[in-house]
């Protein structure tokens, strides 16, 4: 039968979807700068964190997201999003054109830097060359990387249910 119904928020890029943004770029400096990072987890400072996450939401707002939640992590997945078109043995691979994929919705904040939109639309091209599922893309006007955390949470999560209820 088919899986159930996936949402995918600001999706990190797999083999096949090729814009880089240099504000993508930026936002993974700091675990990029060092191969060492690879092995390693590496720490935001409140700046960093501000660019890559927060940049959507007021200064305040941002450095009570960045004092919650920000913590060291794994750098060896940025390293792989990033290496995603050049390592033949990629772990960032997706099948998609795999029949038995549920319907998908792809969800990019309009201002994330990590993941800027160009990222989730070529995801989401990739995704819906699978004539065999649904797949659809939703643009959140205004928001960043934040989008699931930060004080307009509840309109991404109503909207991901929204679609999810029309599966089952």
């Amino acid at each position: 039968g088919l899986s159930a119904a996936t949402v995918a928020i600001a999706p990190a890029p797999f083999r096949g979807v090729i814009p880089l943004p240099v504000s993508a770029l930026r936002a993974a400096w700091p675990a990029l700068r060092s191969p060492a990072n690879a092995r390693r987890r590496t720490a935001l400072t409140a700046a960093q964190f501000r660019y890559g996450f927060a940049n959507a939401v007021g200064a305040s707002e941002s450095q009570a997201l960045f004092d919650e939640y920000a913590a060291p992590a794994p750098g060896r997945p940025i390293f792989q999003a990033a290496g995603a078109n050049l390592d033949p043995w990629t772990e960032a691979r997706v099948d998609t054109r795999a029949a038995h994929r549920g319907p998908m919705l792809i969800v990019a904040g309009e201002r994330d830097h990590t993941v800027p939109p160009a990222v989730a639309r070529a995801a989401f091209e990739r995704q819906k060359s699978n004539r065999q599922a649904v797949s659809e893309y939703m643009l959140a006007p205004g928001r960043g990387h934040s989008l699931t955390i930060d004080s307009g949470a509840r309109e991404i999560a109503e909207s991901a249910l929204s679609f999810i209820q029309r599966f089952v």
